[in-house]
């Protein structure tokens, strides 16, 4: 590939897309299934791409193929670069909610999931009965490269804390509980600071970038949890926490619902621990999009409807 500036003009859309299978899928075999296409034109394309990069992309080891270091490089900019083609096709001048069928890719953790993603599918599906809604758990990997992860979903669902300067809108707040085993005998109907700090512990997202704003306050406040589980879910908690001593800090929108449908049972916070305020964030490349300002309203009605609730 030569250096400079690459000649759009010169280039077929159609490369990107076979690019993107077989990135994913490290097969020609494979990805030509993916793509409805014979496995010689997609080899054909394949040797298209080869000549283009000046690399073999994917590499055989033993019977299986892997992706060179370009390819691995090239993989999460080829997913990225089809979204942004993918939007730029979907755009319309007006949008028709209840013609539509477009896409709308929301990340966000379980816990958003569980307390509005009921009404949001309720709403679609009376109004947007063609349009479909991708719900994809994030994770800290995700978290801590939403810059450019932003560019290829419609928004994300996460508290204050984590992102500045990028178009939010609140959605609701929330308080925090303290989660324990049923069966849970060092702890009674309270739990004291001092239990806190000796008593185990199940944290939800451990890390400096990833982490909830409750558990980070509890170490500035002079306690270190004695950390024993991490689990990238508030839905997994109970799991943990059933059959032992150990404690978690969980939403009090939903520990009312986990300690009714599993061994747990809530208890107050010790201390005032600050409130999460949820939000919906997103690109401002979205800001004039009629179909996202649409999907704004539906979330904001969503969460309307988990307040009046």
């Amino acid at each position: 590939m030569g250096s400079g500036a690459v000649n759009l003009a010169n280039l077929d859309l159609n490369l990107l897309v076979a690019l993107d299978h077989l990135l994913r899928e490290r097969s020609v075999t494979r990805a030509a299934e993916r793509m409805n296409l014979g496995q010689p034109a997609l080899s054909a394309t394949l040797a298209r791409l080869r000549r283009h990069f000046d690399d073999e992309l994917l590499t055989r080891v033993g019977n299986r193929y892997v992706l060179t270091p370009l390819a691995a490089q090239l993989r999460p900019r080829t997913e990225s670069a089809l979204a942004s083609v993918e939007r730029v096709f979907a755009s319309e001048a007006v949008f028709d909610p209840a013609t539509a069928q477009r896409t709308f890719r929301v990340l966000g953790s379980d816990y958003a999931m569980a307390a509005l993603g009921g009404a949001v599918g309720r709403i679609l599906a009376e109004r947007a009965p063609n349009a479909r809604l991708r719900f994809e758990l994030h994770n800290p990997h995700i978290i801590d490269d939403l810059t450019e992860q932003m560019r290829t979903v419609d928004a994300v669902l996460l508290p204050h804390g984590f992102l500045t300067d990028l178009p939010n809108l609140d959605l609701f707040t929330d308080s925090w509980t303290c989660l324990v085993a049923e069966d849970n005998s060092r702890v009674g109907d309270e739990i004291t600071m001092d239990d806190l700090a000796a008593l185990p512990w199940v944290l939800t997202y451990h890390s400096p970038s990833a982490f909830t704003p409750a558990a980070r306050q509890l170490q500035m406040l002079g306690i270190e949890p004695h950390v024993q589980v991490v689990v990238e879910s508030f839905l997994a908690l109970p799991s943990f926490l059933a059959g032992t001593d150990r404690i978690a800090l969980v939403q009090t929108r939903l520990a009312g619902l986990l300690a009714r449908t599993r061994a747990v049972r809530a208890v107050p916070c010790p201390y005032e621990a600050v409130r999460l305020v949820e939000a919906m964030w997103w690109h401002p490349v979205h800001d004039n999009d009629p179909a996202h300002v649409w999907l704004r309203g539906v979330f904001a009605e969503a969460a309307q409807q988990l307040d009046d609730a």
